[in-house]
């Protein structure tokens, strides 16, 4: 129906023709049709946003335009959901809704909680920034890392972690055999110089970094550097997670050791974990300690995520039982925490498995 109704509107640009610049009248009615041919008749085609006519069309391409025509077409574009803030839809850049997840969805993470959202925010507040914001994420499994990861790209990104701005690597996956590292570098830069020129703020993900071949680390390093561009590209607008169990036990000795003297988790500090999971990082067996990454110093944050106790896994079966619209009693939350394996053996303090199978779970004592 709306089709019907732009029709006046491009009869009313096509008889003032002769005022107006006919190079950005193609482009922006090219733009358009991609826009109405790609997303409202589901036609198949591939963004490219090197070419005029697939980017949105701005004031200063519309310059030759009378107001009135420009209001006409800036209405009907906004209401097909095309507006923001930001001068890209796709970014949302939304650091009050980061904030309410990263506290209200992530249990036990006072640490992770402050330090990336005062990085992220920041970031995004800073658009002189000399190189890309780079944190590098440490723990057990099943702590959060992935899960902060993708509250990351909900709040930054309309469509999350399936937008185009953003890419996860899985090590084991995508970087399987060593033998084919110097294929891997090609493809790995290739696709992180593809992204940032299509988006003006990308968001890359590696998990399991530790397995990472120091390699294909070095092979990106420049993009993480310190560098007005890279071959003519700038990566200074790209965030770079690095998701890894390196330090895991250091960080788990540590919040024994604070259960054992009396005090709270939540009085641990970032001194206490930094610069153990620094040091680490560096001794370890794999990509980041040969890596040129930790050598020149190119990581801002490394963010040490804690072993999750009873209290908190109960808060993540009431989150799993909540996402299906239920609303468990404490018996019940009980049941499903106790059903989980925790350590030392002495102390039965740790949940072994974090939060990471408690969906799944759940389903064991569904009515």
């Amino acid at each position: 129906m709306f089709l019907f109704s732009f029709v006046p509107f491009l009869w009313a640009v096509s008889a003032k023709a002769d005022f107006f610049q006919f190079d950005s009248i193609s482009n922006a009615s090219t733009y358009y049709f991609n826009y109405i041919y790609c997303n409202i008749w589901d036609g198949e085609c591939q963004p490219n946003q090197d070419d005029a006519t697939q980017q949105v069309p701005t004031r200063d391409f519309l310059a030759g335009f009378p107001q009135d025509y420009i209001n006409v077409a800036h209405q009907w574009y906004c209401s097909l959901g095309q507006c923001c803030d930001t001068g890209d839809c796709r970014i949302t850049n939304n650091i009050t809704g980061l904030a309410r997840d990263l506290q209200l969805k992530l249990h036990g993470q006072h640490l992770a909680q402050n330090v990336v959202l005062k990085a992220i925010q920041g970031f995004i507040n800073n658009p002189e920034s000399n190189k890309p914001l780079t944190l590098s994420f440490h723990g057990w499994s099943g702590t959060g890392k992935n899960f902060v990861a993708r509250i990351v790209a909900d709040n930054l990104y309309r469509e999350g972690v399936k937008s185009e701005c953003v890419r996860l690597f899985i090590t084991p996956f995508h970087f399987p055999h060593a033998r084919l590292v110097d294929t891997y570098k090609g493809q790995l830069r290739e696709a992180i110089r593809d992204m940032v020129l299509r988006c003006p703020q990308t968001l890359f993900i590696f998990d399991e970094a530790e397995k990472l071949h120091p390699g294909l680390i070095d092979a990106i390093k420049p993009y993480l550097d310190h560098y007005d561009n890279v071959d003519g590209v700038s990566y200074r607008r790209a965030i770079f997670l690095f998701l890894s169990n390196i330090g895991g036990a250091t960080i788990n000795d540590v919040a024994l050791d604070f259960w054992h003297s009396g005090q709270n988790r939540e009085d641990i500090g970032m001194e206490d974990l930094e610069h153990r999971l620094r040091a680490e990082a560096v001794d370890s067996q794999g990509g980041f300690s040969q890596s040129e990454l930790m050598s020149g110093h190119l990581i801002d944050f490394f963010v040490p995520f804690l072993p999750l106790e009873y209290r908190h896994v109960k808060l993540c079966a009431r989150d799993a039982y909540a996402a299906r619209g239920l609303e468990p009693d404490e018996a019940t939350l009980d049941e499903v925490a106790k059903a989980m394996l925790y350590v030392p053996k002495e102390e039965r303090l740790f949940s072994a498995q974090g939060c990471k199978s408690i969906p799944q779970r759940i389903n064991f004592f569904l009515p």
